[in-house]
């Protein structure tokens, strides 16, 4: 079940990147980041519920408490950093760089975690996927002068982030049902979120918001909701220096998406950069 939810969450991954950059076109990105929260919030408590987790909750130890707010806390800094690096600059040049995440995650499972089994494929994914990740990140030579580069720090900085999100959970998943720890995460990122809103006096814009933009934030939060319930059912099961390689691969649908949708095209060394990405992804998932 482990495999099969890393898969799924990596679809609905996938989708959520699209999803998000349809609904900041005019929307502020931590305003936007702020509202799909509250559809997060909502899809992961309704989550447990269903399965009947919510009278565990003062079962929680204090130490599983304080990695799932420290996760939080990293998610909510990774999510504001992605939707500002969204903002500036081309789907096809900011995925890479957050899926980047995976080299830190995988190095720091394998020395916290010591999942050392196959290491030689390990090391050899994370190869492939450092080597495309550098040709994905390609610079359009036309624009290259004139354009705004804060989106490469944001995007940097998303990728930080989410690496130590990953590892936090898997401290802090232990003994905590994967919904309930889902929902509790969720809890602290939307406060986060909220809190630099008001800190930069942002709120006066939720009055002017876009109907249809604010619809496809919903559906990027229902999406995000479903990745993060398969994700984080995938980490408590499953190795983790395996599952993210697994749910990084959402990069190829996003690439898929973003020229189906915006019509962002890759270059030929995109290409080869996105099959290398997939090849140390598969070969992490099959052989380590």
């Amino acid at each position: 079940m482990w495999l099969l939810t890393a898969v799924l969450s990596a679809v609905f991954a996938g989708i959520t990147s699209i999803l998000a950059k349809c609904g900041i076109h005019k929307t502020d990105s931590d305003v936007a980041t702020a509202l799909r929260t509250i559809v997060v919030l909502i899809f992961s408590w309704l989550m447990v519920f269903i399965v009947g987790s919510q009278g565990t909750i003062a079962q929680i130890s204090p130490r599983s408490l304080i990695f799932l707010i420290l996760s939080g806390l990293a998610t909510g800094a990774s999510w504001i950093c992605y939707f500002k690096a969204l903002a500036m600059g081309d789907i096809n040049r900011v995925v890479p760089i957050d899926k980047s995440s995976t080299i830190l995650s995988v190095l720091l499972a394998i020395v916290l975690f010591h999942e050392t089994n196959n290491l030689p494929v390990k090391l050899i994914g994370i190869v492939l996927i450092g080597t495309g990740i550098f040709l994905m990140v390609e610079k359009k030579q036309s624009v290259q002068k004139q354009e705004n580069r804060r989106w490469i720090l944001y995007a940097v900085l998303s990728a930080v982030f989410a690496a130590l999100t990953s590892i936090l959970a898997k401290l802090g998943i232990s003994g905590v049902e994967s919904n309930l720890a889902t929902a509790v995460r969720t809890c602290v990122v939307l406060l986060m979120a909220w809190v630099c809103v008001f800190l930069q006096g942002k709120q006066k814009k939720l009055h002017s918001l876009d109907l249809r933009e604010l619809g496809f934030i919903a559906l990027s939060g229902l999406a995000t909701g479903a990745s993060w319930l398969c994700y984080y059912h995938a980490i408590q099961n499953g190795p983790v220096s395996v599952v993210i390689p697994i749910d990084k691969a959402s990069i190829a649908l996003t690439v898929l998406f973003s020229w189906l949708v915006f019509r962002e095209k890759l270059s030929r060394k995109g290409v080869l950069g996105l099959v290398l990405m997939l090849a140390g992804t598969l070969a992490m998932a099959l052989w380590a």
